[in-house]
């Protein structure tokens, strides 16, 4: 099950920084690629605002 970035996001990057597989990509929010993402869930630890969630 992979992760994925809710509206919440404020594009601050720290979630990008974080993830062993390099899997989050910049834009108006960050977005998980499901397909690479491990369900490791270093993104949802080290975001400010929880936007990172498991499907």
């Amino acid at each position: 099950m992979a992760y994925f970035i809710t509206d919440e996001c404020i594009a601050c990057g720290a979630c990008q920084a974080e993830c062993p597989v390099d899997c989050i990509q910049e834009g108006d929010i960050y977005v998980i690629n499901p397909d690479e993402c491990i369900d490791c869930g270093s993104c949802a630890e080290v975001c400010p605002v929880g936007a990172p969630k498991p499907e």
